[in-house]
């Protein structure tokens, strides 16, 4: 039995709507946690806005299809960020491990913003590739932030590290 490019569609939809919740989780833990990373934790709170706002996006574009968004994909994206979030607290390098992870999440976000805008222009909703570039866009500013700072970010916690400063947050 085929499935219609519709119906995929609103399951990567689904998907991306519980991948920000996962998002969402990750990022909230780990702004919690980051204390004296300024740059960083600034940064990670803009995004947290962005996230809830994509999750936003995404749940009305699920709607205007006349589709839900999926409780046990929410769910289940949420315990595995608590669950990441939980293993940071143990890592001596936290604020380095919490680097890697964002830059290695954004990037699947990116992959997956992509395939739906070009899934929403094939099935010709304008509006859902609208949302979904307007989405890839920050997720790609993200990336790029991580990117411009990740290297500034080690230097720091191995300087801090070094020294009697404390560097895990």
């Amino acid at each position: 039995m085929s499935t219609s490019a519709r119906d995929n569609l609103i399951a990567w939809l689904r998907d991306a709507h519980a991948m920000e919740q996962q998002a969402a989780t990750m990022l909230k833990a780990q702004y919690e946690r980051v204390e004296t990373y300024t740059a960083l934790k600034e940064r990670i709170g803009r995004h947290i806005e962005e996230t809830k706002q994509q999750e936003i996006l995404l749940q009305e574009c699920l709607d205007r299809l006349g589709e839900g968004s999926s409780t046990m994909k929410d769910v289940a994206g949420k315990l595995t960020a608590m669950a990441q979030g939980l293993g940071g607290v143990f890592a001596s390098d936290e604020v380095v491990k919490g680097a890697l992870a964002g830059y290695t999440f954004e990037h699947m976000e990116i992959a997956s913003y992509r395939i739906l805008v070009a899934a929403a222009d094939y099935v010709g909703d304008r509006e859902t590739v609208s949302v979904c570039q307007r989405i890839l866009d920050e997720e790609i500013a993200m990336a790029k932030w991580l990117e411009d700072n990740i290297g500034l970010v080690t230097q720091e916690f191995l300087r801090r590290d070094e020294g009697d400063e404390s560097a895990k947050r």
